[in-house]
């Protein structure tokens, strides 16, 4: 499979983001790539909520979702829309939802990421993204003419029960677009992609945002594809664009003959705590 990540830097205005992404597509197919990944919020990334509420919509009405949707259908390309912001459907809060769409346009799979960033940064910054959004009930997983695709959005990347779940549920390659912030990406972001790859003997394919925004926050871009051995086939550093890389999922087969870590894992029951 020949996979393009499109590395962001996400504005405020949703037909901006809308472009881009449109732009995104016409230049992955242009270079013969198989499938799109982009990044978590690949329409708006605002952390003004009260600017944010004017531009978050249902699904039926998002205007980057429908202008993907089109533009995989001329292109004939599959996207991995990383996520966006849409209104929720059954709680006052929103969704923070990825989908999956196929070369003619058709949505085949939803995933609203499950783990919500609540914390205090230092420098006395405060994110409490559960205030805006409602976190995903479910795991999700989607079969690709490639193989198996596993579900994630950014924070979910440090539960690794989550990886085990889809990996469990077959995944050959897990889909993690993120947002990261500068200090969290420069002290984990490699290393928890590398982890995830190899526990899960998956390939990792993690679109990311970068740069400085206008909302005035600061991403960490690198957007990775990892193999199920840990290696860094693609690092895109902090630019912004589009690169293609070559997945062989023949790697994936002789990573799981030489170290069958699916085949060896056992359930695991309460633990005994020794007084």
């Amino acid at each position: 499979m020949r996979a393009a990540l499109f590395q962001a830097n996400t504005g405020i205005d949703p037909l901006v983001g809308a472009r881009a992404l449109v732009e995104a597509v016409e230049r992955a197919a242009g270079e013969g790539a198989d499938m799109l990944f982009t990044p978590e919020m690949s329409e708006v990334l605002d952390r003004d909520r009260a600017r944010a509420a004017g531009t978050i919509l249902p699904e039926d009405r998002d205007v980057a979702l429908a202008a993907v949707r089109e533009a995989a259908a001329k292109h004939g390309l599959w996207v991995h829309l990383g996520s966006l912001a849409l209104k929720g459907e059954s709680d006052r809060r929103n969704a923070n939802r990825a989908f999956v769409i196929d070369n003619k346009g058709a949505i085949r799979a939803r995933y609203d990421k499950m783990h919500l960033f609540d914390i205090d940064l230092p420098g006395g910054q405060s994110i409490r993204e559960s205030e805006a959004y409602a976190p995903g009930a479910e795991a999700v997983a989607v079969d690709t003419p490639w193989g198996r695709l596993g579900l994630a959005v950014c924070y979910d990347l440090r539960f690794p029960d989550l990886f085990r779940s889809l990996s469990d549920a077959g995944a050959d390659m897990l889909a993690i677009p993120a947002a990261f912030t500068v200090p969290t990406g420069k002290a984990h972001w490699h290393i928890l992609m590398r982890a995830r790859a190899i526990e899960a003997s998956a390939f990792v394919i993690a679109a990311a945002q970068t740069g400085s925004h206008e909302d005035g926050r600061v991403t960490y871009g690198h957007s990775l594809v990892v193999d199920p051995w840990g290696e860094v086939l693609l690092d895109m550093g902090e630019a912004s664009g589009v690169a293609v890389v070559e997945i062989d999922f023949g790697r994936l087969a002789e990573v799981r003959r030489q170290i069958p870590v699916l085949q060896h894992r056992r359930e695991i029951g309460p633990v005994r705590v020794m007084r």
